[in-house]
């Protein structure tokens, strides 16, 4: 199976090109966002734990997350592979991970980050931001502190990827087909 965690800072690109390399190389893409949404409109179990933690502004524990992906991973038994998309967020993530994948005889392929400056960022937020109606693309300040976030959280994720030699950085700048063109390139040789 080829597991892939796909990482960028807000702006970066990722859910273009996830979309992209899920047609491109048949896999599953898995948001979190998406996943926490699914579970929460519809009512499920795991659903109703993760919004009593939300209704007080908490972050969902990562035992209720795993759940979610694991749920996920079985719905979609049989496929070529995943693409995780906003998660790991932390190296206890990225064990629970390892540990989820492992129990299916599979294991993370690869950690490949978009790498974009973050005065681009910036720009393609707010540019975004004006036909989006999304409030956090329209600030300049909150479109920042998302970055420097996303850069506190992934730091970690980097190193830890690295020691295992599976963090790959690929360049985010540029027209959508050549960055999809240099992604494909390191997911080819995985």
């Amino acid at each position: 199976m080829t597991n892939i965690v796909l990482f960028g800072p807000p702006g970066a690109g990722k859910g273009t090109q996830a979309e992209i390399l899920k047609e491109k190389y048949n896999l599953v893409h898995i948001s979190t966002g998406d996943v926490f949404r699914f579970n929460i409109k519809n009512e499920t179990d795991l659903g109703k734990k993760a919004k009593t933690f939300i209704d007080k502004g908490q972050l969902v524990p990562d035992a209720v997350t795993i759940d979610m992906l694991n749920a996920e991973v079985e719905k979609n038994a049989g496929v070529k592979g995943f693409i995780f998309d906003g998660f790991p967020r932390t190296e206890a993530q990225a064990d629970a991970l390892a540990e989820l994948l492992k129990n299916k005889n599979t294991a993370v392929s690869a950690m490949v980050a978009l790498e974009v400056e973050d005065e681009v960022l910036v720009k393609r937020l707010l540019e975004r931001g004006k036909t989006s109606g999304r409030a956090d693309d329209a600030d300049e300040s909150v479109i920042r502190n998302r970055i420097k976030v996303y850069y506190n959280e992934t730091a970690i994720l980097k190193s830890y990827y690295e020691k295992q030699g599976k963090y790959f950085g690929v360049d985010g700048v540029g027209s959508i087909d050549d960055i999809t063109a240099r992604l494909s390139e390191v997911i080819d040789q995985l």
